[in-house]
């Protein structure tokens, strides 16, 4: 029986955008934190390309004209973005992605922690230039001749402005779990005394100075501030947990962002939040948890539960 599937031909552009699109998303994301804008700055980046060459253009190197493309396209996006990041409401977090099975973007484990929560929290106080130089570099390891190439700065000048955005994201680090068996394990147990609504087994499993981030943009109720302290953080996600009881929403645990996590699901299968880890010397370091419904909707449908007006702040309310 004759064989119809069809295949990317070598050379083809199709053929190119399954070798290079998982380097040109993962560069992108860890320069956005968003995976939307990945998905539309990666599909610019492969029609600049396909222009490129019906304009006659010789590319010896697509990685290498993808990854230049990519990132230039990423720091303009960014200097655009910075006015609205500035702007935002509460805590801004990555849009989560969420690990099933193993993704090309976190596949080694050396990459997980670089799109992290915690490390792409970090990286929000580098500028465009810094955050993409320090990536390239530390991350994907590129020459810092190359570097100079994409970002059009002196090999020197690359050199330098790494070195400063070391300095900066070594000094925000926080440590992770070595374990990935002890760290799901820690996990499981957290989620458990979550969902049963246990106070004292979430407190024991939170680090002392253990810290809450919520991030709902002004879209949703939401917590704004972080809050810290294990007996704070866990009270509120015991409450948190018992309106979820109440409302049957449910938990499933997953991978977020290369750490454990959960996605909380209503009775519809619909997500009303991510929720991701951190977790090291047997506890847990910090909880964030996205409920702003345009950082979900990539996961699929988003459930209305929370989506209720959110009052401005000083806003009289209402009798």
């Amino acid at each position: 029986m004759a064989d119809h599937s069809t295949k990317p031909v070598p050379g083809s552009l199709e053929s190119e955008i399954a070798a290079y699109r998982p380097l040109a998303f993962a560069i992108a994301y860890r320069m956005l934190g968003s995976v939307a804008e990945t998905e539309d700055i990666v599909q610019e980046a492969f029609l600049r390309l396909h222009r490129a060459r019906q304009e006659g253009v010789v590319v010896e190197s697509p990685k290498a004209y993808l990854s230049a493309l990519t990132t230039r396209l990423a720091i303009d996006h960014l200097r655009s973005a910075r006015v609205r990041r500035e702007s935002y409401v509460g805590t801004w977090l990555p849009e989560p992605v969420i690990q099933e099975g193993e993704p090309a973007m976190t596949r080694q484990t050396e990459m997980a922690e670089s799109v992290s929560m915690a490390f792409m929290s970090i990286l929000e106080a580098l500028s465009p230039v810094e955050r993409a130089v320090f990536l390239l570099r530390e991350v994907f390891d590129y020459s810092y001749d190359e570097i100079a190439g994409i970002v059009e700065k002196s090999e020197g000048n690359c050199r330098q402005i790494f070195a400063r955005a070391k300095r900066h994201i070594d000094a925000g680090k926080r440590r992770f779990e070595p374990s990935p068996a002890k760290r799901d394990e820690i996990a499981e147990r957290f989620f458990a005394a979550c969902q049963r609504g246990d106070l004292d087994g979430l407190v024991q499993l939170l680090a002392a100075d253990a810290a809450f981030y919520g991030d709902g943009g002004g879209k949703v109720a939401a917590v704004t501030r972080p809050v810290v302290g294990a007996d704070r953080v866990g009270r509120l996600l015991a409450g948190i947990f018992g309106k979820f009881e109440a409302a049957g929403i449910r938990l499933v645990r997953v991978e977020v962002n290369g750490q454990p996590g959960a996605k909380i699901v209503d009775q519809g299968d619909r997500v009303v939040s991510v929720v991701a880890l951190d977790t090291a010397e047997g506890r847990v370091q910090c909880v964030r948890s996205v409920v702003n419904p345009e950082k979900l909707r990539h996961l699929g449908p988003v459930s209305d539960l929370l989506t209720w007006p959110v009052r401005p702040r000083g806003a009289p309310r209402s009798s």
